[in-house]
């Protein structure tokens, strides 16, 4: 395919992403997160073949994460060249500015910015415009909810790049966001050249040169303050132990932070700024979260136990796609039957430890949390078998340990204000 006077073509067949993942899977390193201790994004860089005055690369980015993805609006990717590279043309993405191209004649480049961003296609791009895992609107799955949609690849050709393995540079500064920040990305290393396969699995062919680069991610660096929380109740108790006050900020009366369900200027405030950039626009709450969890007990019979879990979206300018939970609680090693989710245990820890579960929405059920109204929730159910040496209603062991939402820590009531059991109860 001829585009902006350079032939752009890419040697390399459609692989079969679940096995191209498992067989990339990265080395083990530094990480932010001690349930995912070595998640990462893994971006690789293969040059495919030479040009006149550059190459040919496929870039592809791998979720490596269990239980954190990449929602809409989705992925930018960055770097800065190491010499005066230029873009001459994209297929699968596009740079989000061209720069300054003047001194060139005739056929102007796609982007001769020396700090390029790129972003992913819409899903009805073109045909010619795509390549395979591309045009995704910059949404990646996690490989536990969804391993076909875990990568995201684009091609683009290079200029002003030199033309063998001695004389290419390898880019600079790369940094991931999604829109906002959070991600931090290592320098580019040189790998082992990536191997291709063909769909029938008959031939393989490889890349000339590949380079690796490695993204780990930091709730700490990703926003100043939480972005969910985390309510008690039960069946046993007429108490509901709501989220902690400021959990994930405080009102302030000097400006606008929130907005009443009911307020009559709550349309303008939806639509005015910061709909596109992933900033919040929160329902006026005593904690202020984004997002509201509520774990609740809701029967208790001979043998086993019964929770309801109510995922709460109090945020009017997001709807949470592939949403997810993680939870530790003692005894889901005994989960007997899920209602409204999908379920995956997690072992962070090894040693047999079933104490972690990732659980998500059931397409098209539940998977999508809507923005808040009155179709802002998602409800499901577990039930879970008694273990006789360790279950009891006493001191909050009914209650998780540690929640997260779509990767990030939620704040937890004290233990102190748990719902208690009351005494005539004790014996349970």
């Amino acid at each position: 395919m001829a585009m902006g006077g350079r032939l752009v073509t890419c040697g390399c067949a459609a692989v079969l992403l679940a096995t191209a993942l498992l067989l990339c899977a990265p080395d083990a390193t530094e990480a932010y997160d001690s349930l995912d201790p070595n998640g990462n994004i893994t971006i690789k860089w293969d040059i495919m073949q030479w040009t006149p005055d550059g190459y040919v690369a496929v870039v592809t980015m791998y979720n490596y994460q269990q239980f954190r993805h990449i929602g809409a609006p989705g992925w930018q990717l960055g770097w800065t060249w190491a010499k005066k590279e230029v873009i001459w043309s994209m297929v699968g993405a596009q740079a989000t500015e061209q720069g300054d191209c003047s001194k060139f004649k005739g056929d102007t480049p796609h982007s001769c910015k020396k700090d390029p961003t790129v972003v992913d296609l819409l899903p009805d791009t073109p045909y010619n415009m795509q390549i395979a895992n591309c045009c995704k609107a910059g949404v990646l799955s996690t490989f536990n909810q969804d391993p076909a949609n875990a990568a995201a690849s684009f091609q683009l050709s290079v200029g002003l790049a030199g033309t063998t393995a001695k004389t290419v540079k390898l880019p600079k500064h790369f940094t991931l966001k999604t829109p906002g920040p959070g991600y931090t990305c290592g320098r580019a290393i040189v790998g082992k050249p990536t191997m291709f396969f063909s769909a029938d699995g008959r031939r393989a062919t490889r890349a000339l040169k590949t380079w690796k680069v490695t993204c780990t991610y930091s709730q700490f660096l990703a926003q100043k303050t939480p972005s969910c929380c985390v309510s008690l109740s039960s069946s046993y108790n007429d108490t509901t132990v709501d989220c902690p006050t400021c959990s994930c900020g405080c009102q302030n009366p000097n400006r606008i932070t929130c907005v009443n369900k009911d307020s009559p200027h709550l349309r303008s405030a939806i639509d005015g700024p910061g709909k596109w950039t992933g900033q919040p626009l929160v329902e006026c709450t005593s904690h202020m979260c984004p997002v509201k969890i509520n774990w609740h007990v809701k029967q208790n019979y001979k043998d086993y136990w019964r929770v309801k879990i109510t995922v709460t979206n109090l945020n009017f300018r997001m709807n949470y796609t592939e949403w997810n939970l993680i939870v530790q609680h003692p005894n889901f090693d005994n989960i007997t039957q899920l209602f409204g989710l999908n379920y995956k245990p997690l072992t962070p820890y090894g040693g047999g430890i079933n104490d972690t579960a990732m659980f998500w929405g059931v397409e098209p059920y539940n998977d999508v949390l809507m923005q808040a109204g009155k179709l802002g929730s998602v409800q499901a159910e577990l039930l879970l078998r008694k273990d006789s040496q360790t279950f009891t209603f006493e001191k909050g062991w009914a209650f998780p340990r540690r929640v997260y939402f779509n990767g990030d820590n939620c704040v937890m009531p004290a233990p102190e204000n748990y719902p208690s059991l009351p005494h005539a109860m004790h014996a349970l």
